[in-house]
């Protein structure tokens, strides 16, 4: 699934005191790499990933609505075609503490002719490096695993591993997300780990609003990138609205620069935070 996420600001000074934890989270990276990898970009949760999770105590409701209006206009290998298909994904993330949350993803379709349809389920947990390390940019960690129904992908079962970088630089924002994909079933197995980069910049035109460039890309298996007309490579001008410390808002449009990919498409993203418990009454006062 295409994807990217919440922004967020990473500060602070250098603390490598716990230098064997950085080791450890280096394992952790090239362990979960050794058993990802493939899969085509889907128009369903169309984000780059900030490092931030839900803080303890909180959901984060979020829904992606993409619609594609020129896309792949055929059945191919079984596949349903994407022209003018309306994407509607639900994503419930739940965070368990400073570092750990969950994420689970309800997939939708609506067929211009085949009407509302379910297509797959995936779930997402991610860990991030703590602030209270300090280090000069966030990492964290998203791992996501799920099905999907045939007539919408070719491969029902995948992995993703979604490593995460990001940095803010006084009114600028950039966020790297070097993810590696693995197909468990469909024609794609055999092409072991798919590399699917995306990145993120953005500026802030004013304290509430951020524009900037967004792209998404699947190269092909690491072993050999597939030719250029053969990859999907997707740039999306977009923007982020401050609306409050309970809400996400993104949108943007997003044109396809190579044969293999969708060439229009309009992406939207509302969430809500939620609050529970006593952090619900802490967060009244």
């Amino acid at each position: 699934m295409q994807k990217c996420r919440k922004t967020s600001i990473r500060r602070g000074k250098v603390n490598l005191r716990p230098a064997w934890l950085l080791t450890v989270v280096s394992l952790l990276v090239v362990d979960s790499a050794m058993i990802t990898a493939a899969g085509a970009q889907d128009n369903y949760e169309i984000q780059v990933y900030g490092v931030d999770t839900v803080a303890p105590g909180h959901t984060m409701v979020e829904l992606h609505s993409n619609f594609t209006v020129d896309g792949s206009k055929t059945v191919v290998d079984g596949m349903l075609p994407t022209n003018h298909a309306e994407h509607e994904t639900l994503e419930i993330t739940q965070g368990f503490n400073d570092w750990v949350e969950t994420g689970f993803y309800v997939f939708t379709s609506i067929q211009p002719q085949g009407g509302w349809q379910w297509v797959g389920d995936h779930i997402r947990p991610r860990v991030r490096v703590p602030e209270s390390w300090h280090w000069p940019v966030g990492v964290s960690l998203s791992n996501e695993i799920g099905y999907q129904r045939a007539a919408f992908s070719p491969d029902t079962w995948t992995w993703e591993i979604r490593p995460i970088v990001d940095r803010q630089l006084g009114p600028w924002y950039l966020a790297f997300n070097p993810a590696l994909d693995r197909s468990w079933h469909g024609p794609s197995v055999h092409q072991g780990m798919v590399f699917s980069p995306n990145f993120k910049f953005s500026y802030n035109v004013t304290k509430k609003i951020q524009a900037g460039l967004e792209y998404y890309g699947s190269l092909g298996p690491i072993t050999g990138f597939d030719p250029v007309r053969d990859q999907q490579q997707q740039i999306v001008p977009a923007i982020d609205l401050d609306l409050g410390p309970n809400w996400e808002f993104n949108a943007g449009v997003g044109v396809g620069v190579t044969a293999a990919t969708d060439h229009l498409i309009i992406k939207c993203i509302v969430g809500r935070r939620l609050t529970w418990g006593r952090d619900k009454h802490r967060a009244a006062k």
